[in-house]
């Protein structure tokens, strides 16, 4: 019989397996993903009334209502000293789970193996910030980190709106309070709104869900603050066409100019699995929005901002095929796995080529188990 016991014990198995995520659906055995592959657990079995028992023993009250009546609610559990993120949801009427081991620690961006001038975005004082990239890319530890680098280094108040929280920061050099979605707030724009009346200096929003979130951050990034939040998007400029493209089309023309003069940079991720030896490194494109991208943004030729991109490497942008030509030369990655992940391929093998003509050490990458 699967029980909240044999739920925790599960939970201590991602752990002892190294495993990034669990799945447990009804009337089936878990699934536990480790370095990007699904795994089942044979010796595991969970039937849809376990589930439903298991879920009524871990939501709270008001938990339990959200689940009522939106049929997903997502939470933060602590066990063992662990923090996970637990995302609870239908599936054919049945409760499945889908959770998320959370690091404990705070990691530096070089730790991270993230590159370097990310660093920069911890030194704003205004503007907007975003970071995108596909379920389980690493954008909630990226911004982890960025928080609690401006958490040691700076004296600011910091207020942060999650769905559910998954990183706890203590007070440090700022001043950080951190509002957790259904517990103490109702919405993301309306905690927004309401952290503009609580005197911050920078704000997290975990998702820029819908339209009503995103015209809320634009509204505060515009007011002098530092807002910080995340998108599912695959690339910078995909996630630029995003925020235009949730507003009706007549919002557009004002949204671009809106856009264009709070943007400050945007950063896609994905993690790939490395070629020997099992773990995961991030990809990351970097985009910083200087006048010319500003400019692009607001006459909506996205199109033309690659260009500006990969001759702005001195500014500190980063394209996807410099980051994949770079990961080849270091060995991390396959040559063909980058060609196929490449949107410009001949691009990243003449990167390639200058690397191994020049001799360069270029970056080093540790590897993320």
């Amino acid at each position: 019989m699967f029980t909240k016991a044999e739920f925790d014990q599960l939970l201590q198995r991602m752990l002892d397996q190294s495993a990034s995520d669990l799945h447990l659906s009804s009337d089936e055995h878990p699934f536990m993903r480790c370095d990007g592959k699904l795994i089942k657990q044979e010796d595991i079995y969970s039937t849809a009334g376990e589930l439903e028992q298991v879920a009524c023993q871990i939501l709270n009250e008001s938990q339990r209502a959200v689940f009522a009546k939106q049929h997903h609610v997502d939470i933060a559990l602590s066990h063992g000293g662990q923090r996970y993120r637990v995302n609870v949801y239908r599936d054919r009427g049945n409760v499945s789970f889908a959770i998320r081991l959370l690091d404990n620690e705070f990691r530096s961006l070089e730790e991270l193996n993230l590159p370097p001038q990310l660093d920069r975005l911890t030194q704003l004082q205004d503007g907007l910030v975003l970071v995108t990239g596909p379920t389980g890319s690493g954008k909630s530890t990226t911004l982890a980190s960025i928080i609690d680098k401006i958490n040691r280094t700076r004296s600011d108040h910091i207020i942060t709106v999650e769905d559910p929280i998954e990183y706890v920061h203590s007070n440090k050099n700022s001043l950080i309070h951190q509002r957790e979605l259904y517990t103490d707030v109702q919405s993301f724009d309306g905690a927004v709104r309401a952290a503009l009346r609580e005197d911050p200096d920078v704000m997290l929003i975990g998702e820029m869900r819908d339209v009503e979130t995103i015209r809320a951050a634009i509204t505060a990034a515009e007011t002098g603050h530092l807002v910080f939040s995340t998108l599912h998007t695959g690339d910078c400029v995909g996630a630029i066409d995003r925020v235009i493209g949730v507003f009706n089309a007549d919002e557009q023309l004002a949204i671009r100019q809106q856009l264009s003069m709070v943007l400050r940079a945007v950063v896609a991720q994905h993690l790939l699995p490395v070629a020997r030896g099992g773990g995961r490194v991030p990809l990351t494109e970097v985009l910083f929005v200087n006048p010319a991208v500003a400019n692009l943004i607001r006459t909506s030729k996205p199109s033309q901002i690659y260009s500006l991109m990969e001759i702005g490497a001195s500014e500190g942008m980063l394209t996807v095929e410099y980051a994949l030509a770079d990961l080849v030369y270091k060995n991390v990655i396959l040559e063909e796995d980058a060609r196929r992940l490449a949107r410009d391929p001949a691009a990243m093998m003449s990167r390639l080529q200058r690397l191994r003509g020049s001799g360069s050490s270029g970056p080093s990458y540790g590897i993320k188990k």
